[in-house]
């Protein structure tokens, strides 16, 4: 199948009057494009088919600020179609995650490869007109990078890849604060004080809109992984060697890695770090 068909198709559609989700990667990835009066914010860019500015542009007519999940290649390979976009300050950190190697397309003959990179970080807010939209730091977990997104106006709150409807990945080897590949339990660790930030804020939205496997999601998810961690400890989980998620089981990571089911959810994650935390698999 054609590149373009699997990573730069996209099926836009509305959330609600000034929220726009774009489907693509066959249904499997989202990115989201949101309406203020004044300005329009476009988080992610996907992996950089050069056809996303064009459709973004048809679905609003406002100035387009365009913003990073995460510094993964699928959420930032296409951000050289815009002229600036807004990253967050630990970007660097996964700048490896868009070597050529793993592209599937030449990221260099998009129109602004040299483009401006805005560094942004906890606090920061995009004001839209009469929609403000508030940046929140999480924990190195799912990767070095990730920010979380709360529009309290429209009462939703996006989430990248930290936690994606009923599983997250937990395999990127983020860095620590010495600046060295996090153990196993500094992941969890993280992951679950990011789950527990989310879930005490849940007043304050009623949408989850994850970057995977469908959104938005149920609150109660984000309840459930701020749980796993503990109940991975006490052994209250259920390890499956077989992956059953056929783009991680391309990764060369896969025959390290198990999913652990908790309740509604799951994460994937190294077998020796399951083993070492749980005590056996």
């Amino acid at each position: 199948m054609d590149k373009v068909m699997i990573f730069g198709s996209y099926v836009p559609w509305k959330l609600d009057a000034s929220t726009w989700i774009i489907q693509f990667m066959n249904g499997s990835e989202y990115m989201y494009l949101l309406e203020g009066e004044e300005k329009a914010l476009l988080i992610d860019t996907g992996w950089g088919s050069g056809n996303l500015r064009a459709l973004v542009e048809k679905l609003t007519d406002k100035p387009i600020l365009v913003v990073n999940s995460h510094f993964h290649p699928d959420h930032a390979g296409g951000n050289g179609e815009f002229e600036q976009v807004y990253v967050s300050r630990r970007y660097a950190d996964d700048v490896g995650t868009l070597s050529e190697s793993l592209m599937p397309f030449d990221l260099s003959r998009l129109p602004h490869p040299d483009y401006v990179k805005i560094l942004i970080g906890e606090g920061f807010v995009f004001d839209l007109g009469n929609r403000e939209v508030e940046v929140m730091e999480a924990r190195n977990a799912h990767c070095n990078s990730s920010l979380f997104f709360l529009d309290r106006s429209h009462r939703m709150i996006f989430t990248g890849d930290e936690f994606e409807s009923a599983q997250s990945n937990l395999f990127n080897d983020p860095l620590n604060e010495k600046g060295e590949i996090s153990t196993g339990r500094e992941v969890f660790e993280n992951f679950t004080a990011n789950a527990k930030r989310i879930w005490e804020l849940r007043d304050a939205y009623d949408l989850v809109l994850p970057n995977h496997n469908g959104s938005p999601m149920a609150k109660c998810y984000i309840e459930e992984y701020a749980e796993l961690y503990d109940a991975l400890l006490k052994g209250d989980v259920t390890v499956e060697d077989k992956l059953n998620h056929f783009y991680i089981e391309q990764d060369p990571k896969a025959p390290r890695l198990c999913r652990v089911r908790y309740k509604g959810v799951s994460v994937f994650a190294y077998k020796e770090d399951v083993k070492e935390l749980k005590g056996s698999i």
